[in-house]
């Protein structure tokens, strides 16, 4: 509930100003093991604009990098003082919490979250804009803006210092990829409220850094908020690139040309997408359609059934016919082993066409003789933690 909390704060900071960068260090520890897979007695992660850069838990007692770039651009002995850091920080938090645990029933949960924010203006340069120190208890606020009573106030320089060097190096990473692998756009139409409407939707997804240019155009006029054009903004991806959607509710008969073209002149972005104008199945087409199908696949079965039907009957027909026309059959034929009859029927059923029943007398040659109705059987310092 904590971090859930921390995270809709940090979310209403970026959307506030879209040029805000935060670097947070959090550390949890529970009273008692929890024994759940992933869940350990003490963890301590942190975070780079929200996106997780290094790691530590009391079961690997290591201090480990998240990023591809931390574990280039740091020395060992950066990674070998963060873990001793991490071992202190685990000492102390378990200390804590044992002093209440005599009191405590069940599993609790202390937690604490510190860190500094930082405004980049239009030039690139970062501005100190404030820092956070939240110490929690069960998910309760028990202590915020004061030090923390586990450890020492950190260097809100060293912290800024941190933030730079690892925005620098992020950053040029995921521009590096967008670059290499142009953004992926799509371009399709949903369902509206009228039926007679259709949402043409913009999406590209995959890009970075988040100032693109998106542009909805039909027959080359570029469509503006005048037009209905609404988009959600650029939102984050789970592998740190961003997406964006813009969408338009046109006329379902509009045979006008819509294209999305997505921009960015300083790192070489621009891709473009046609619509395919396809359309989307409205609920009564859909729902007459299923309808059909359902009743045409019932008319086939019983026509299936009919043709099944007819055919047996006449292929035995045909096969009673034959023999009562076979003059070297007689109407009272005598079963021997030498002479078994034409046409073999299940004894409980009586022959069509007044043909009595054929038995053999003899009960070595009735065993010996397959019997139809039968069935086949189956089977210390800021520097270190962050």
């Amino acid at each position: 509930m904590f971090f859930i909390m921390i995270h809709y704060v940090l979310v209403a900071i970026n959307t506030a100003s879209s040029e805000i960068h935060s670097l947070m260090h959090t550390c949890t520890v529970f009273s008692k093991p929890v024994n759940l897979t992933g869940i350990h007695e003490f963890t301590a992660i942190g975070l780079l604009d929200d996106r997780m850069i290094y790691y530590y838990d009391s079961t690997i007692q290591k201090k480990i990098p998240k990023q591809k770039w931390m574990k280039e651009i740091l020395e060992q002995e950066y990674w070998d003082k963060g873990t001793e850091f991490e071992k202190g920080e685990e000492k102390r938090f378990e200390t804590l919490i044992s002093q209440r645990r005599s009191s405590l029933k069940g599993i609790h949960v202390l937690q604490w979250l510190y860190g500094c924010f930082a405004e980049e203006d239009k030039n690139g340069t970062l501005q100190f804009k404030r820092s956070l120190d939240m110490f929690n208890f069960d998910g309760n606020v028990i202590q915020a803006g004061t030090p923390s009573p586990v450890t020492v106030p950190y260097n809100m320089k060293e912290c800024m210092d941190m933030m730079k060097t690892f925005l620098v190096y992020s950053t040029s990473e995921l521009i590096n990829a967008s670059i290499t692998k142009p953004p992926d756009v799509f371009m399709f139409a949903t369902r509206a409220k009228e039926k007679t409407n259709i949402v043409l939707t913009c999406l590209a997804t995959g890009f970075y850094p988040k100032n693109i240019t998106m542009e909805i155009k039909r027959n080359g006029r570029v469509l503006t908020a005048d037009d209905g054009l609404l988009s959600t903004g650029v939102r984050p991806n789970d592998d740190d690139t961003l997406q964006r959607r813009d969408h338009v509710e046109i006329l379902r008969t509009d045979s006008a040309n819509y294209t999305c073209r997505v921009t960015n002149k300083k790192f070489g972005i621009d891709a473009e997408k046609t619509w395919d104008r396809h359309l989307p199945l409205n609920d009564d087409a859909g729902g007459a359609i299923a309808v059909g199908v359902v009743v045409v696949g019932v008319v086939l079965l019983v026509l299936v059934f009919v043709l099944v039907v007819i055919v047996f009957k006449r292929n035995l027909c045909f096969s009673v016919g034959t023999s009562q026309e076979n003059p070297s059959v007689s109407s009272t034929p005598t079963i021997s082993s030498e002479n078994s009859p034409l046409i073999k029927l299940p004894r409980a059923v009586s022959s069509p066409r007044g043909i009595p029943n054929q038995r053999t007398p003899n009960p070595s040659l009735r065993r010996s003789m397959s019997d139809p109705t039968k069935k086949t059987s189956k089977n210390e310092k800021f520097y270190s933690s962050i």
